[in-house]
């Protein structure tokens, strides 16, 4: 492990010498072979970023490799979808998750590369990192923070940064 690494601990995640509270997944921290679509857990393993949305219309660019999330953007959750575990665009006739969401739970998006580029159907679409509902509040699988971590840490991330799950 490095000091870029977002390591996840008992007591939330550990990243650049700091220790950030987070939430998790409602199934809690589930074994990678064990993981499947909409158990609610969060998978063990090393976890490259691969990628970072944001809402311009709520935010400045966190970081200059951020994409902007527009309203058409969602991502496929169906394991019957040829896009599966991918960003995708409305109108689209498979389950979904609007990216762009009425809350600001996805005003900030950090994206992992669970089960992706090429996803294995039900084991489980994407693990994000993005703001928390509130504090312990567990996720669906997802790392969540309060806004301002969150928002640090996207500033400091880089490619080479992994999120490291036990």
């Amino acid at each position: 492990m490095k000091p870029e690494d977002l390591v996840v601990t008992p007591t939330g995640v550990r990243f650049m010498g700091r220790r950030f509270p987070c939430s998790i997944g409602r199934g809690g921290i589930v074994a990678a072979g064990k993981k499947r679509e909409g158990d609610g857990g969060t998978p063990t393993g090393v976890h490259r970023i691969v990628g970072m949305l944001y809402r311009p219309d709520r935010m400045a660019r966190p970081a200059d490799w951020a994409l902007p999330i527009g309203p058409l953007d969602l991502w496929s959750d169906d394991p019957a979808d040829e896009d599966y575990n991918l960003m995708v665009r409305a109108p689209h006739a498979f389950s979904h998750e609007k990216l762009r969401r009425a809350d600001p739970l996805y005003d900030l998006v950090i994206l992992t590369d669970w089960n992706w580029p090429h996803a294995v159907p039900g084991r489980g679409s994407a693990i994000f990192l993005h703001r928390w509902r509130r504090p312990g509040f567990p996720t669906a699988g997802c790392v969540a923070f309060d806004p301002l971590d969150l928002l640090w840490i996207a500033r400091r991330i880089t490619y080479q940064t992994r999120l490291i799950v036990r």
